[in-house]
């Protein structure tokens, strides 16, 4: 019995040092995002999931960091590297708690960057698994503007694609889902996106860039404009906002 007594103590006792590393960690990765610093939060993150492997949201988190880090990376192999390391963190995130919705926008946010590293016939694989991911999110998170933001642009990265392209898809490769998008969807599902959360930037700049696919040139130029003028909030803001001015002054 006194063994016992102390076994449990010992475990009491050692608990919280294995917790304790893992949310300091995750505080300090909070507060580099927070600062635009991904690479400072990847690595705290990281830090916290050696602590705690099972924390679902610093799967999630690490995840977002590291799509944040190879979205405009201009070396293409550590692109790939940081997509596919984002992919398994999140999937790791689903398993976790398959309830949440962020491990299933995560999972669709990293395969998505995968998706347009590959030529028009290699995204078409990765499209099945992206829209399946979206939608589960969307299932048990309406209004999560993140993954209404995915469908936007599953859709219109489905339509960017040639004719012919989506054809093989669609009859050859076994993608029927390729038959569901539309321009009419990508716009309903971005301006969905954009009235769950109108602050953020790059909601506001593929919706915009939708309209101008659609040669719907006035609100293209007025979803830039307001771009331009909302806060940096995400790591990758300046570069969306680069891309508005760019838009805008080609069509001066």
């Amino acid at each position: 019995m006194r063994y016992l007594i102390t076994l449990a103590c010992l475990t009491l006792s050692i608990t919280p040092a294995f917790a304790q590393p893992s949310a300091e960690h995750m505080a300090r990765g909070d507060r580099a995002y927070a600062a635009l610093t991904a690479e400072v939060a990847l690595a705290h993150f990281e830090k916290a999931i050696e602590a705690d492997p099972r924390r679902y949201d610093t799967l999630w988190k690490a995840s977002r960091s590291a799509v944040d880090i190879g979205s405009y990376l201009p070396d293409a192999e550590r692109a790939k590297a940081l997509f596919t390391k984002a992919e398994q963190y999140a999937k790791r995130a689903i398993t976790a708690d398959p309830s949440g919705a962020e491990g299933y926008f995560s999972v669709s946010r990293a395969l998505g960057k995968t998706a347009l590293t590959q030529s028009a016939r290699g995204r078409v694989r990765f499209a099945t698994e992206i829209r399946a991911n979206a939608l589960k999110c969307l299932e048990i998170a309406p209004a999560h503007a993140g993954c209404l933001h995915v469908m936007g642009m599953w859709n219109a990265e489905v339509m960017r694609l040639n004719s012919v392209t989506r054809m093989v898809a669609r009859n050859i490769l076994g993608g029927r889902v390729f038959g569901t998008a539309s321009w009419k969807e990508a716009v309903r599902y971005m301006q969905a996106s954009v009235a769950a959360d109108p602050d953020r930037i790059v909601h506001r700049v593929d919706l915009a860039e939708i309209y101008a696919d659609l040669d719907d040139k006035p609100r293209a130029r007025s979803e830039f404009e307001t771009a331009l003028r909302l806060p940096v909030s995400d790591f990758n803001d300046r570069t969306y906002q680069s891309q508005a001015r760019k838009w805008l002054a080609s069509e001066r």
